[in-house]
């Protein structure tokens, strides 16, 4: 099998705006565990305190970043798992998920609410894990 495939079937809830699937079918390749990644740049500093939006696109970047030193894209993403600490920042992180995942490739998602994180500025933290195709896959250099 050489194509990722993600089912919602009709007859399971689902949110027709929000980037996800019931489940996903991995393909042949790497499977990729990715730490979880939160809004730290390079220099380890917190991007957009305060602000889940930014921190979401900087956890997303890091992850594709990640992915882009082997060779993979977002979209060989199969699952996350999602932390948040305030219920208010959903909508904030959810639209940025929406604009970073399409709906034909979104991953299966567990979204976890919690306490806190490794430092109180943090309010999202995504783990992934994606499989990217043999074709594509390199060692980083």
């Amino acid at each position: 099998m050489t194509e990722i495939i993600r089912i919602s079937p009709g007859n399971v809830w689902s949110d027709p705006e929000f980037p996800f699937s019931q489940a996903v079918v991995e393909p042949s390749g790497r499977r990729v565990h990715l730490t979880g990644q939160v809004a730290w740049d390079a220099e380890g500093r917190i991007v957009g305190p305060g602000d889940p939006g930014l921190q979401t696109e900087m956890a997303i970047d890091n992850i594709e970043a990640i992915l882009g030193a082997l060779g993979g894209r977002l979209e060989d993403i199969v699952s996350t798992t999602m932390y948040y600490v305030r219920d208010r920042d959903l909508p904030a992180i959810q639209q940025v998920r929406t604009k970073r995942f399409s709906k034909q490739h979104g991953p299966a998602t567990t979204g976890i609410k919690v306490v806190g994180l490794v430092d109180p500025d943090l309010l999202i933290e995504l783990t992934a894990i994606a499989v990217i195709p043999e074709d594509r896959f390199h060692s980083p250099s």
